[in-house]
């Protein structure tokens, strides 16, 4: 069964359509999210609100065609609602109520952690860009879309952030 067809579905109420739809997208989804976040649990509870937003309100999608970069802004949303939390929590919490707390997640590669150090010396917007383009696979036309750019103004900063980051990395590589 094809995309559009399950959206369809999915639109016309059917849960498991929306849960397939889900199973395509989940590891784009979770990517985007962790890359943005810079954490696992915010990762997972940044893609479940958005995707629990994007089962309630799927009869507003209007074309099926679009429902990619319609999931992933919402997403989008959802990864700058936790970020502002973040802020709020780092404001406000005390430093001491953390103390001899370790966590360390064996799951990340240093692949992974190498890209996630790479990633900070792009800005927010220009993070953003490589993400939805390198990690979730859009077009410069979608990815114009979803963060209000022009699809031409998308691609010089796509190419100017990944070279910024292609040194980065290589830079990293050398020391």
């Amino acid at each position: 069964m094809s995309e559009k067809e399950l959206v369809v579905m999915a639109k016309a109420g059917n849960a498991k359509a929306f849960a397939q739809l889900y199973g395509i997208y989940k590891k784009k989804l979770y990517s985007y999210a962790f890359y943005r976040l810079g954490n696992a649990a915010d990762a997972e509870d940044a893609v479940q609100d958005c995707v629990l937003s994007a089962f309630e309100q799927i009869d507003k999608l209007k074309k099926a065609e679009a429902f990619s970069s319609w999931i992933f802004r919402i997403l989008y949303c959802c990864c700058t609602s936790a970020m502002k939390e973040q802020i709020r929590q780092r404001d406000t919490d005390n430093i001491e109520d953390y103390a001899n707390t370790f966590v360390f997640t064996y799951d990340e590669t240093n692949e992974q952690t190498e890209l996630k150090q790479a990633l900070r010396v792009l800005n927010d917007e220009e993070r953003e860009i490589v993400l939805l383009s390198v990690v979730a696979g859009f077009k410069s036309k979608e990815i114009a879309k979803i963060s209000g750019l022009t699809a031409g103004s998308v691609r010089s900063k796509l190419s100017r952030s990944l070279a910024k980051l292609k040194d980065e990395l290589v830079r990293g590589d050398a020391v």
